[in-house]
Parts: C-alpha cells; structure tokens; sequence
C-alpha cells in the first residue's frame, strides 16, 4: 500500500486499555516538584504512584544540572532533603550571593548525581511506587473529574485509576489535556516567555585561581566567593563577565545569545549557565530539537572563551551536558486565585496560605537583556493557586499553577516548586480522609499538618 503524501490526518482504531492498577494518588512528573508530593501523600498513609519519563528523579535540579535552587529553602520536606544531602557530602552550607542590588540568600547547590539517589530513596521508603521511563498520554475524565491517566511505556498503553492526579509536569500537560483554562507566557497574542537554556559543566578548572581573579574584578559584579580553598566546592557562585563577552563577540565574530554567564560548583565540579535561546515554542518538536541544536553551538563557544579569557579555564574542558533543556516558562493553569507579580512583591497575606517562599527575583529578559536576579523580601502562595478552574480531582504544583508572568518570576525557582508540591501531596490525602473534593479540602488541616512539619506559612516567619 502507498501512503498519500498529502494527508494530514489518520484515523486510530479504537481499542481497549489494561488497567495497570488503581491508587489512591497519582503524581504525574518525577521532576523538581513530583517527589515532594509523592512522599508528602505516601507519609499520610495514601497509595501513590508517581510516572516519570526519564529513568532518574529530580528533572531540572538533577538531569538538568541546574542544581542550584535560586533562594533559601526555609522548612518542611524540601529543609528535610538538604539536610540529608549534607549529611552525606551532597550539598554544602547556605550562602549569601552579593548582587547588583544587594544580597540574596541561596541554599547551596548539590550533587546532582546524589540527589537523584536520595529522591529515589525517600520515595521507596515512604511506599510510593515510581514508573520510570513512562509517559502520560492523557486523563481520563468522567462526569468532570479526573480519575485517572493513560500511560505508555514498552507494556504499551495502561491505565491507572486514581482518587486525585497532581499534575506535576511543569508544562500543565495534564491540566491542559482536562480542559483546564491556561495562558501562555504573559498572555498577550504576541507571547512573551523566559527563553530556553541548557547547562553544562566544565572540567580542570583551578577553582582557586578562578576566585582570586574574580575577587578583583570589575566584571563579576554578583558573586559568592568563600573564604577557603574547602569552601569553594560548594560555595562558589559567579555571574557577570559582560564587557569581556562584548570584547569577545566583537574580536571573534562568534555570536553569543546572553550578555553574561554564570558560574556555579557543586563538589569540586562547575557548572555554567551560558546559554539562551529566545522565543521557542517547545511543543513544536521541530523548535524544541532546533533549540537544543542551538544550545551545543553556544556551549562550544562559551567553552571557548572561557578558556581564552577567564584565569582557571585555560585547561578546562567541557565535562557533560545535560540531557534535558532547560524550560524556564510555559503554561500557567487559571485556578481558584491567581497569584499576581504584585502579590509576589508586596508578601500580600493569604489565610488559605500553604508556603512562604523566599525565592529570588529571577527573570530571563523573554527579548535577550540581562538577567535581572534580586533578592526580595518573603512572600506567599495560596492554595487556590494549586485548584485549577474548570474540572475536579486534579491539582497542580511546580511552575504551572496559577500565576502571572510576573510572579512567575519567584515561583517558577525550586524552593516555591518544592513546596507546592508538598502541600499538594498533603491537600490530596487529607481530601480523601475527609471525603471531599481536592476543591473543597479543609485548607486548615492542611495548613496544621504543614506547621507540624516545619513549613512557615506566612512571610513574617521566614527569617
């Protein structure tokens, strides 16, 4: 049989799916956000299964080798977790990064290659079942609410039913597939959203010489740099080299996409965030690997005149670059409330509150400026963030629930994707104790069990 060349449509048959098993919770995405709400849910007694696609935890903090969280983590499980990471060597003490505009506390970053161990090991030990390298197709959706996901992996297509889906796939994948209202970026026709990047890290690099010369520097104005030789493998944190980068482009004629670079390590190792691609639609295949091409172009060059400008890299050599591409914006799902930029800036008080953040300021000029990388005071997230509009039994935690583009600034950051993620796990167990919708969940028990655990709730008591 010869294919037409013109059709744009086929027609799959219809056919019936398994079903793998039925849950009490499931977690879509093992990412940044799903192993907080896995675990969360799983220590309050609940059946939880939590898909992942790739075969490791942890996504963008580990796989993406951004391992930097981009603020304090302030309590609870994610408090819990970089304790344990610097019980075993896996991350070093918080430290505070001088600025342009002042100072910002940042928890240190960690081991990457550790922490997918330790996420992989509270979650087995807490009950939750992980499905890795599996994907989510679609939710099922019955009488407006969710029950469940269709998977596929080599078993082919399953389904797995489900009293609550927490959509933790930073895109809002299953959210959107429900008919849940979403905006793109800022919302506008002509959408404007944080550009892609990809992390890579570099070794042979002397750490040391790289602080002495940074320390004198007028082109390294925002920098963390410790006091001992011990220090810097976790505690050394460099953004800038603007002037130089111009002097190269102008010299080379190699053209770079970001007017500066940031240098960061994690046990001994260093990580750089040099690369930018702007206005990628990632849901066209097409754009998305056209983005990642681009990206080992920039790493080549970056690589380059790091070694031909920057002390301590005249021997360096690329090391790995991360699999994944690094997505700072997408979807924003429309919940309950939708917490604005205002909000995120003011610490506008909610009493449904489930997290006080004290993430960075941390915007990625959508038309290729500088980063703007502030320090601001705590502020925080209702759970009408997490309650998307329009269908039941389904929550959202991580950079896709419901904020604008401007507070998206704060709580796309790790620290804010954590916790949300946590107190989804929490909301969705306590809903199933109650017997009531996710919607209508007891906000105070949740708020209580959240206390119990360490997590501050309202700006006032971070300190």
């Amino acid at each position: 049989m010869q294919l037409q060349a013109t059709r744009t449509t086929i027609t799959e048959p219809a056919r019936e799916i398994p079903v793998l098993m039925n849950v009490d919770i499931v977690v879509v995405g093992g990412g940044t956000t799903g192993p907080f709400a896995a675990i969360s849910a799983a220590r309050r007694g609940k059946k939880v299964v939590m898909i992942e696609r790739f075969g490791s935890l942890g996504g963008n903090l580990t796989l993406g080798l951004n391992t930097k969280p981009s603020g304090a983590i302030v309590g609870g499980l994610p408090l819990e977790v970089w304790n344990l990471a610097r019980s075993v060597g896996g991350a070093g003490e918080d430290y505070m990064a001088m600025t342009k505009t002042g100072g910002v506390k940042i928890a240190s970053p960690c081991d990457p290659e550790m922490m997918k161990i330790l996420l992989t090991r509270l979650c087995v030990d807490s009950g939750v079942q992980i499905l890795f390298e599996t994907l989510v197709s679609a939710p099922l959706v019955e009488d407006g609410a969710v029950t469940g996901v269709i998977v596929e992996n080599k078993s082919g297509r399953q389904f797995i039913g489900a009293k609550v889906v927490i959509d933790c796939s930073a895109d809002a994948d299953v959210a959107a597939q429900a008919d849940v209202p979403f905006i793109m970026g800022d919302g506008r026709d002509d959408v404007t959203m944080q550009p892609v990047s990809m992390y890579y890290t570099m070794n042979k690099v002397d750490l040391k010489r790289l602080a002495d010369w940074a320390r004198t520097s007028d082109d390294v104005p925002a920098q963390a740099i410790p006091d001992s030789v011990e220090g810097l493998n976790y505690g050394l944190w460099l953004t800038g080299f603007t002037g130089m980068l111009r002097k190269f482009e102008a010299e080379s004629g190699i053209k770079l996409q970001r007017d500066n670079i940031t240098l960061k390590t994690a046990d001994g190792l260093m990580y750089v965030n040099g690369t930018r691609v702007l206005g990628v639609d990632i849901f066209n295949p097409v754009e998305f690997t056209g983005a990642i091409v681009e990206c080992y172009r920039q790493i080549e060059a970056v690589s380059k005149f790091l070694r031909e400008n920057v002390p301590g890299f005249e021997h360096a050599t690329i090391g790995q670059i991360a699999p994944v591409l690094g997505v700072r914006e997408t979807r924003h799902v429309q919940g309950e409330y939708t917490l604005t930029g205002r909000d995120s800036l003011d610490g506008t008080r909610f009493e449904d509150s489930i997290a006080a953040d004290a993430s960075a300021l941390d915007i990625h000029d959508p038309k290729g400026g500088d980063v703007d990388f502030r320090g601001m005071k705590p502020y925080e997230i209702p759970y009408g963030c997490l309650v998307p509009m329009g269908v039941e039994q389904l929550l959202v935690a991580g950079r896709c629930i419901s904020a604008d583009h401007d507070a998206h600034a704060r709580s796309r950051n790790m620290p804010a994707c954590m916790a949300t993620g946590q107190a989804a796990g929490i909301a969705a167990a306590v809903a199933i104790d109650e017997g009531v919708t996710v919607r209508k969940v007891p906000v105070g028990k949740v708020q209580r069990i959240l206390r119990d655990i360490g997590m501050p709730l309202h700006a006032e008591e971070i300190r």
